[in-house]
């Protein structure tokens, strides 16, 4: 137990000060986060497309489908959408919901955020959606406030994750949901290597093509190698107060779902 508590600790560490592979100063990682979303917000959705072939689509859609927001209450469902950006998260749940959830998008980049709400506003969904700019260490929310938190392919741009989690436990409601969706270890053999080639040589090039910005997108694909494995992960989660904590794989664990609940 000990040494799994020195492991925990370590990484949480290690993720504050790392900018892919390249280990920055204390409180220089989130700028240079920001920095790069700036870049590339009004490309983001075309170049998720081209990276992951479309599945992104199918994995987002699988991620609201297991959240299941109700379709109707005395009161509307309120979900806080961190990392929330251009908006796909959001749109899916009042879509799910039938229009019954209230969705508080929350980035920490402007950019990203005035994405989203034009594609609120052209999709007609703009009613249901709130957007806010902050940093998801430092929730500017009041304690036992939402329903459910989602935080989709944005926890491991957090330098303090473990923060991030402890904040996402603070303003869920009682009986509340903690969800994430996230990249992660594959676990296929063949396909592992496969990834990686495809990873490291073609995302960046294909950024580099659509965006001008090759640099950007070596940061994600290093991001990513960087982002604690699924039972580590599930550890952290646990660690926040967290309970019955799991995780599903898609897609031979390239990406993974996370869920957990504030009972």
């Amino acid at each position: 137990m000990a040494t799994q508590n020195k492991e925990r600790t370590e990484k949480v560490t290690e993720m504050a000060t790392s900018f892919g592979f390249e280990q920055v100063g204390e409180g220089e990682k989130q700028p240079r986060v920001n920095e790069v979303f700036h870049h590339v917000a009004d490309r983001y959705d075309v170049m998720n497309d081209l990276m992951s072939g479309g599945m992104h689509r199918l994995w987002k859609d699988a991620f609201v489908a297991w959240l299941n927001p109700p379709q109707s209450g005395r009161a509307p469902f309120k979900l806080l959408d961190v990392a929330g950006g251009t908006g796909d998260i959001s749109f899916r749940v009042v879509e799910r919901s039938r229009h019954n959830a209230r969705c508080t998008v929350f980035d920490i980049n402007g950019s990203m955020l005035a994405v989203g709400k034009d594609r609120a506003k052209e999709n007609g969904l703009i009613d249901n959606l709130e957007f806010v700019e902050g940093n998801a260490e430092e929730l500017p929310f009041e304690n036992n406030s939402f329903d459910a938190y989602t935080i989709a392919y944005g926890i491991r741009n957090v330098p303090r994750i473990d923060k991030a989690l402890s904040e996402a436990y603070r303003v869920l409601k009682r009986g509340g949901r903690f969800m994430c969706l996230e990249f992660s270890n594959v676990d296929m053999p063949l396909l592992d290597k496969a990834y990686d080639l495809f990873s490291f040589n073609a995302i960046p090039a294909i950024g580099d093509v659509v965006t001008g910005d090759r640099e950007s997108y070596e940061y994600f694909v290093q991001s990513i190698r960087k982002f604690p494995n699924k039972a580590r992960f599930k550890m952290m989660v646990e660690d926040a107060g967290f309970q019955q904590v799991t995780y599903r794989n898609m897609s031979g664990g390239i990406t993974a779902m996370h869920s957990g609940w504030k009972l």
